[in-house]
């Protein structure tokens, strides 16, 4: 059997990494970041030097400078990701714009293309607002991903644009309509409590940690699903990408009925240990429930 073409952005980063291993023996990968290496701040869980990896800028807006990469490909798994610059004004509007504009080629030069599918790293911070003042004070117990996303930062912005792009080229506004998964990411990392860990924090990520076999279980469904099709037929789909954790506190009841997303982990059986120790045992030192402390 032929296996599918799957163009990766952001090949070098953190969350490719995650990934990688499953993506390359699945498909024929073609991997893009604007750097070979990895970012020194969250390295690669593979190796520092990703082999195989073209350099190219996609903020670029001559797309035929990296056109010729998507063509003929089943699938593009955006991950590209540009960090805070040293010294940027702390609302990050320059560097997240510059994110937006690459969000903006992938998704037009995939469209131009062919692709079928488009299925792109979001964010749960693209609903931070619903999360600080809604979930954490206890107002809703979970947060769809239909609700509008509302963030009260520029990231969290940058990643609700996102969505809304994909929509637009999912809707066939312009003829065809190119599938869309949205994925937004919870905590792609091991949990550890250590001395001066916030409790709050430490329940929250308990909440949002999502393992790598989750991960790129879910990732794979939003690439191999048939048909992504809403009630009004429009192929665009936002999920939320965490793990089964007896914490969560966002609904992943769309990715499981649409996608077929089998978690294999919870977050209160992985780290069992230490939440006995921190909020559970003698020496306990946050209180009951999901949130807060």
């Amino acid at each position: 059997m032929v296996k599918k073409r799957i163009v990766v952005t952001g090949a070098s980063g953190y969350v490719a990494g995650q990934m990688l291993p499953t993506l390359r023996e699945k498909y024929d990968t073609v991997l893009l970041d604007a750097s070979p290496t990895t970012s020194p701040e969250r390295p690669h869980p593979q190796n520092r030097d990703v082999k195989d990896v073209i350099v190219t800028d996609l903020v670029d807006p001559d797309r035929t400078k990296y056109q010729h990469y998507f063509e003929g490909a089943d699938a593009v798994v955006h991950l590209g990701y540009i960090r805070r610059r040293e010294n940027e004004d702390i609302d990050q509007y320059t560097s997240q714009r510059e994110n937006v504009d690459m969000a903006y080629n992938v998704l037009r030069t995939a469209y131009e293309t062919g692709v079928p599918r488009v299925v792109s790293a979001s964010s749960n911070h693209a609903s931070d607002w619903h999360e600080r003042e809604l979930i954490h004070k206890r107002a809703i117990e979970t947060l769809d991903p239909y609700a509008l996303p509302l963030s009260n930062n520029f990231y969290g912005w940058s990643k609700a644009t996102y969505e809304h792009l994909g929509f637009i080229f999912a809707s066939g506004v312009f003829g065809r309509k190119m599938g869309v998964v949205m994925v937004r990411i919870g905590s792609p990392a091991e949990i550890n409590f250590s001395p001066g860990t916030d409790p709050g924090n430490y329940k929250r990520g308990l909440g949002s940690y999502v393992s790598k076999r989750d991960l790129t279980q879910l990732f794979v469904k939003a690439i191999e699903t048939p048909n992504i099709s809403n009630e009004h037929n429009v192929p665009w789909l936002v999920v939320y990408g965490i793990s089964d954790n007896t914490r969560g506190f966002w609904s992943i009841a769309n990715a499981r009925r649409v996608l077929g997303y089998k978690p294999q982990d919870d977050s209160e059986v992985k780290f069992a240990g230490d939440i006995h120790r921190v909020l559970i045992g003698e020496n306990k030192i946050a209180g009951p429930g999901r949130l807060g402390i």
